[in-house]
């Protein structure tokens, strides 16, 4: 097996990732449209890379990545702030995904890919990109904003929104017809959902003796491999690989150890998911961008207005200022992870093939029109 330049192709791509990345760090432009941006160069559909470098060489790899991005969700995920606030985030951020959902479902349908196709847009328009925004949060020194505890709330909110919509595309997606089989399909998903947040909430200390070790690398192999195992019983219980990996981080993050576990997660979350974002650039075709460039256009145009109005209501119910209103909407506009994820589901689902390009082109274009 000669992998020279295999190696050497994914190591200058890296480089140049890391270039590009300080580059767009003096624009506040967030590292995930960078990667995607490094992979479309790579792309063997384009011709502006002079090193030729297979995508299925990193599908193995990447899918460690959205394993390990959603297990870190799981794991930063704040059920007392979610609990403790349930009411006001369900009417805030519940009106907020619903108005969201609704419009990205009319898109949807209004484009004509079809009706599968048209709930993978909902999605993709209705959810914000949590890795994206505590990134921004971070680097634009926000935390300690008036309305950034409104902002993570709503964050939360949509955490659980993924989870659940997720279960749901995923047995809608598969191609079943028959009614039962759905019903089925939909009641082993929820009860895994149920039984996985039930476990979270009370099992924190069961949980804490089952995984206590003090060697660091036993440790670090342990929730690495609970990760990728619960992505693939989730897989095979139908709500998808991403979802199980959220709901066992969801687990470990209620443990006595969720620091411990958050600071050896970090490394290898930004590796693993710097190839799934790459590995994703990689399927970009740049010629079928001109078939998606004016439904994008659109579905930019809708959140954009869709989200300020948002904003401005989420002020209005919490007790903002307008100013404040503003900030919260235009960080919950960008896009990121999520829509990712619903096209790589809808690939393998065989959907519409234009719902990939229309994801990359959506993603890349918010994080441009952002804060």
């Amino acid at each position: 097996m000669h992998l020279g330049e295999d190696l050497l192709t994914l190591g200058v791509l890296f480089v140049i990732a890391y270039g590009l990345g300080r580059a767009g760090k003096l624009i506040g432009l967030p590292a995930i449209p960078i990667y995607m941006f490094v992979g479309l160069l790579a792309s063997p559909n384009s011709a502006f890379f002079p090193l030729n470098f297979p995508p299925a060489d990193v599908e193995l790899v990447a899918v460690f990545g959205l394993i390990l991005l959603l297990f870190s969700l799981g794991l930063e995920f704040d059920q007392d702030e979610f609990y403790g606030n349930a009411g006001k985030l369900l009417i805030s951020g519940g009106t907020r995904i619903a108005i969201n959902l609704a419009v990205g479902f009319a898109l949807g349908m209004w484009i004509g890919w079809g009706t599968r196709e048209a709930l993978i847009i909902a999605g993709m328009t209705a959810a914000s990109s949590s890795a994206i925004i505590t990134k921004l949060l971070i680097e634009l020194q926000r935390l300690a904003n008036r309305e950034t505890p409104t902002i993570l709330g709503i964050m939360v909110l949509e955490d659980v929104f993924i989870a659940v919509y997720l279960a749901i595309v995923g047995v809608v997606i598969g191609g079943e017809t028959d009614f039962g089989a759905i019903a089925l399909q939909l009641a082993i998903s929820f009860t895994f959902l149920i039984a996985m947040f039930a476990l979270a909430r009370f099992g924190g200390r069961i949980v804490s003796r089952l995984i206590n070790t003090k060697d660091e690398e036993l440790f670090t192999i342990l929730f690495f491999g609970l990760a990728v195992a619960f992505g693939g019983i989730g897989e095979l219980l139908g709500v998808s690989d991403a979802i199980g990996a959220f709901l066992i981080g969801l687990v470990l993050g209620a443990s006595r150890f969720r620091g411990r576990i958050e600071q050896l997660t970090l490394p290898l979350r930004d590796v693993f998911g710097a190839f799934f974002f790459l590995n994703f650039g990689l399927a970009l075709d740049v010629t079928t961008f001109g078939e998606v460039l004016f439904p994008v256009g659109v579905a930019v145009l809708l959140t954009l207005i869709v989200n300020t109005l948002g904003g401005q209501l989420i002020a209005w119910q919490t007790g903002l200022t307008r100013a404040q209103g503003l900030n919260a909407s235009a960080m919950l506009q960008n896009r990121g992870e999520f829509a990712l994820i619903l096209a790589t589901m809808a690939t393998a689902a065989g959907l519409d093939p234009r719902l990939t390009p229309f994801a990359g082109l959506y993603v890349l274009s918010m994080a441009i029109v952002g804060p």
